[in-house]
């Protein structure tokens, strides 16, 4: 593997033109590698040499695409260390952090899509036809840098399990992990054509992704804005496009739960990731009356909080992805400062243990009403919002005003009643009393969220188009 080099038609190769990026450690504030930044030349070749690929694979064997999928699982299984390693130095994230979940959710996906394409029934008899289901295509697909194999692996194993072949541009940001894939996928031994990186940044790589008429799908996760932009592009092809967006995630904390429990647990599940998480519950919401409690326990839930090398075993916080993330979530605390919303634990500036990298305080504040930005603009940092509430009807009309609708939480001693109030909540996904996560469930977002759904099943099916025989008697 050359960082320099794209992986096109099943081998590695030289961009059309040179020019180079230099990727930053963010908890160090240097360059420690260099990739190429490719141009509408290379997106064409890469989607060539998928359409090329594209009429042979889609008629592959369920039995061969789950042998090159096992392949592929070995291969993530064996590098797992080495891909942990690389995405802690590439975005920050902390080692712990970047082993358990970060290398080991995209090594889920690539299970789960073999467990489904198992059993997957691409044909059923239905009245007096058949409808089968088929690969849609040559499938674009653009990820983000704050879960960088993740996301890549939610799209891609769908996709190749269903017979799709692939053109992926990882974010230019943190591409080194998605480089260290391909070399997997290679050693697969794949068919040439069938995967394809080009590495590059939004409005040249990903704009010609979008817009390029030999793509039949697109598959965005990044910034609502950036989604609007490649719906637009794609919309002149009428291309289908899946899209995971923002979001602004509600925890309500119900008045009969375990206060000082579930505010540490909220607390812990808004900094995941260092708070760069779409699906983050970044505003709780906790009545009224036990507000002090609340407070308490949040600062209780931050000095635990181990902030420091993102190589340290023992960190639990790592450092934000850049100095523009950083520059953003300093200009959301000022602003939240500025309304007039209570600093229960946190604040502007670097954490007093740090002397270089992008390290934000975790924060929290408090008596935030619904108006403020903070409460409304996805902040993508460690920064809790706390809402009071004075009965459940207002907590769920809170949760609810926002565009966003990925996710949302609800804690309460009665499951029934937090499933009556998980009802309610416009999300595509609700987590009950700090539920853990599901790989095999859909994820994906109401309104300004997205459109479509990953995992599992319905990510699954995704990737396929429904065809409908009429006149088949056998």
């Amino acid at each position: 593997m050359d960082p320099l080099k794209f992986y096109i038609d099943g081998a590695w190769v030289q961009p059309a033109s040179p020019s180079t990026l230099g990727v930053l450690n963010p908890a160090t504030e240097e360059t420690f590698a260099h990739i190429s930044l490719g141009t509408r030349q290379d997106v064409d070749r890469a989607v060539q040499a998928a359409r090329r690929a594209f009429p042979a694979y889609a008629e592959t064997s369920v039995a061969q695409r789950l042998d090159w999928l096992h392949k592929i699982i070995a291969g993530f299984r064996a590098r797992l260390p080495e891909l942990a390693r690389t995405m802690t130095l590439e975005m920050g994230s902390p080692i712990t952090f970047a082993t358990e979940r970060q290398a080991t959710v995209a090594l889920f996906h690539f299970e789960e899509a073999a467990r489904v394409l198992a059993d997957y029934p691409f044909e059923e008899r239905m009245g007096k036809g058949i409808v089968r289901r088929e690969p849609i295509g040559v499938c674009g697909l653009i990820t983000p840098w704050n879960w960088p194999l993740n996301q890549v692996a939610s799209k891609v194993a769908p996709a190749l399990a269903t017979g799709c072949t692939v053109v992926l541009k990882p974010s230019e940001v943190a591409p080194l992990s998605a480089l260290l894939f391909a070399q997997i996928v290679h050693e697969a031994g794949l068919p040439p054509g069938v995967f394809n990186l080009v590495n590059g940044d939004g409005p040249t790589v990903g704009e010609a992704i979008a817009a390029h008429p030999g793509i039949d799908m697109v598959s965005f996760t990044g910034s609502t804005a950036a989604g609007i932009r490649v719906a637009k592009l794609a919309a002149d092809t009428v291309k289908r496009v899946a899209q995971e967006l923002g979001g602004k995630s509600a925890n309500i904390i119900l008045d009969d739960a375990d206060i000082k429990a579930a505010v540490i647990q909220g607390v812990h599940a808004c900094y995941t990731n260092a708070g760069q998480n779409c699906q983050s519950p970044t505003r709780m919401l906790i009545p009224r009356a036990r507000r002090e409690a609340a407070f308490e326990a949040a600062r209780e839930a931050v000095a635990a909080i181990r902030l420091g090398d993102p190589l340290d075993p023992a960190t639990t916080l790592g450092p934000l992805v850049s100095q523009a993330q950083y520059d953003k979530v300093q200009a959301l605390i000022r602003s939240g400062q500025d309304e007039g919303a209570t600093l229960v634990a946190g604040g502007t500036g670097r954490p007093p243990q740090t002397q270089r990298g992008y390290y934000v305080r975790p924060t929290v504040f408090g008596d935030v009403t619904p108006q403020m930005l903070i409460a409304r603009e996805e902040i993508f940092g460690p920064v809790l919002s706390i809402i009071s509430y004075d009965s459940e009807e207002e907590a769920i009309a809170i949760a609810n005003d926002t565009p966003f609708g990925l996710a949302g939480f609800v804690q309460s001693k009665d499951v029934r009643r937090a499933r009556a109030v998980a009802n309610r909540i416009r999300a595509g996904r609700v987590y009950l009393n700090g539920a853990p996560f599901d790989r095999s469930l859909p994820f994906g977002g109401y309104k300004q969220s997205g459109n479509g759904r990953e995992f599992g099943v319905f990510g699954f099916e995704e990737y396929l188009e429904v065809k409908a025989l009429l006149g088949w008697e056998e």
